[in-house]
């Protein structure tokens, strides 16, 4: 049967050449977009968008190219797809399919390859990457066969979707792809095998809830949707459970309802630590519970935690990973929120306000901690005035603690940031939710040394106008690397401080609308100024090094104990 129901016989099938049959095998799993650097060894498949309805963005280096694609996963769900050349297209990719590794993102990477006769003689541009990719992605191939490219592709997807979700590594012979194949009359679709949660399963955590006096659950990971985020605030409301969020995973909880305890990233309400170390039972849903949110795997006590952990995750490689729990559930986000929705009330705790007075406490505007552009202030002021649905990006880099911080994340899908803390994503991740979210005003946050990684990407927000603003905090410096050499090596400073460039002019030089802040009291009108644009606009705001972040000044950082 074809598509539409029809009768086809094989004989009379249309031919075409292989890129083409992977442009079609991508519109079948549902592709509209796919990010990419062109190259000469994928030119049949180039050759094959072009008469196809998949949006190609150009990306200006192939690490900006993965991080879109990283991104755009993040937004939908479904596995984003890059495409570069071999070699030095591939090896520059890593960087985002790292992201895609930690992050639990699914993500393909299309690899246009050698040719087959010449493989095995370093051939121009070879790489092997099962060698290269093993270490980093779920799977790793190359399609050497031009008929299986429909049946590779649609396992691709699965594998990138199930469990914890990951990247995928496809090469793609540039020879393979210029054969010619004939096409199949259905291509399959791949969609992620959701595991369910047992009736024991949850009659087991029923009990525990009803036996806990001192209960909070932790959300994190991916593989959430909008519903899955719904119910699980049901979930929170019923079994009055104060809810705190992984590293950068703040918008799978509305900061300003009454359960919200805070974010477990870096920098944490010590209180909320506090919070958690002196919990009964403590509910993981999605999370890893890594390095950050568990503070250097302090949090919880290794391999049996003090505290009674349940442990819900997709991927049964991580249940009992690092920690013991009592109960481990291997189910997704959205099948245990659904279920544990309808568990019954079986305890007498009342509401605990204290777990949201703390967060609100903390997320006030702190002291000045030194330099004319107060970022404490700024995020007060942007907060204030910016649209509800607003999504924010960001990199890697202790500017981006002002924004976890200050910013109050109120809905799925408005946060885009790397776990994995990669500098360098938070503009390619805006070029992304620009793209897939038009309508939606984006910010983008990046440092000084951050922007620069990606820096050539504010071209693409220019040719596609996008309604970004990016927001460049410069201290002139590597902000988190200071920090620390502070910390180790007090006044012994070594390959820490950034000559930079007027970031503005550099803007302006793309065709893109720039501001200049020096001062506080300058934000408020250049943000109205920026915010009446339609297209993408950045404001370069000039911060000091003292303030490495909002509690830790230099001095501080020397020696003095951190302001509180």
């Amino acid at each position: 049967m074809g598509a539409r129901g029809h009768t086809v016989e094989r004989g009379l099938m249309a031919k075409m050449i292989a890129g083409h049959l992977l442009v079609r095998a991508l519109e079948a799993q549902g592709v509209d977009r796919v990010f990419c650097v062109p190259g000469e060894s994928y030119l049949a498949v180039l050759d094959g968008l072009h008469d196809a309805a998949i949006d190609t963005v150009v990306a200006r280096q192939e690490g900006g190219a993965a991080m879109m694609a990283e991104a755009d996963a993040k937004l939908t769900g479904r596995p984003g797809i890059v495409m570069v050349t071999r070699g030095p297209g591939a090896t520059n990719a890593a960087s985002g399919v790292h992201v895609a590794t930690q992050d639990s993102t699914p993500l393909i990477l299309l690899v246009g390859q050698i040719a087959r006769g010449v493989d095995g003689r370093e051939a121009f541009q070879e790489v092997d990457f099962t060698q290269l990719y093993s270490g980093l992605a779920k799977w790793v191939t190359e399609v050497r066969d031009p008929d299986r490219l429909p049946e590779t592709l649609a396992h691709a997807f699965s594998v990138a979707m199930g469990g914890r979700p990951g990247p995928v590594v496809i090469a793609l012979p540039e020879d393979m792809l210029r054969e010619e194949v004939q096409e199949p009359p259905v291509l399959p679709y791949s969609s992620a095998v959701e595991q369910g949660v047992t009736e024991g399963q949850l009659a087991d955590l029923s009990s525990m809830l009803a036996g806990a006096r001192r209960p909070i659950m932790i959300l994190g990971g991916s593989r959430w949707t909008p519903d899955a985020c719904r119910s699980i605030q049901l979930f929170a409301e019923r079994q009055q459970l104060p809810v705190a969020v992984s590293f950068r995973r703040q918008q799978l909880f509305d900061h300003s309802h009454p359960l919200y305890a805070g974010d477990l990233g870096i920098g944490a309400n010590p209180a909320l630590v506090d919070r958690i170390r002196s919990a009964d039972l403590v509910i993981s849903v999605g999370a890893r519970l890594s390095e950050n949110p568990s503070q250097d795997f302090t949090l919880l006590d290794i391999p049996i935690p003090q505290q009674d952990l349940v442990h819900i995750h997709p991927g049964p490689e991580e249940l009992g990973r690092i920690y013991t729990p009592v109960l481990s559930v291997c189910a997704s986000p959205i099948s245990f929120a659904t279920a544990a929705g309808q568990l019954p009330v079986e305890h007498v705790r009342r509401h605990d306000e204290s777990a949201h007075a703390s967060y609100l406490d903390w997320t006030d505007v702190l002291p000045r901690t030194g330099g004319e552009v107060d970022m404490g202030e700024v995020m007060t002021h942007l907060r204030a005035e910016a649209p509800s649905d607003a999504i924010v990006t960001n990199g890697a880099g202790n500017y981006s603690i002002w924004a976890h911080r200050f910013w109050r994340f109120q809905s799925f899908g408005t946060q885009v940031a790397p776990t994995s803390g990669s500098m360098g994503y938070g503009l390619p991740a805006a070029v992304a939710a620009g793209l897939r979210c038009p309508t939606q005003r984006v910010f983008c946050f990046a440092g000084d040394g951050c922007l620069q990684m990606t820096i050539q990407e504010l071209g693409v927000l220019a040719e596609r106008q996008l309604r970004v603003t990016v927001l460049v905090v410069d201290n002139g410096a590597y902000g988190t690397i200071r920090m620390h050499q502070e910390k180790q090596y007090p006044k012994r400073l070594s390959a820490t401080d950034l000559k930079n460039p007027d970031f503005a002019e550099v803007a302006r030089a793309y065709g893109i609308p720039a501001f200049s802040v020096t001062g506080t009291d300058q934000f408020p009108a250049t943000l109205a100024a920026a915010l009446s644009i339609e297209g993408p606009s950045l404001i370069h705001l000039k911060t000091s090094i003292e303030a490495l972040t909002p509690t830790l000044t230099i001095d501080a950082a020397r020696g003095v104990s951190p302001r509180a």
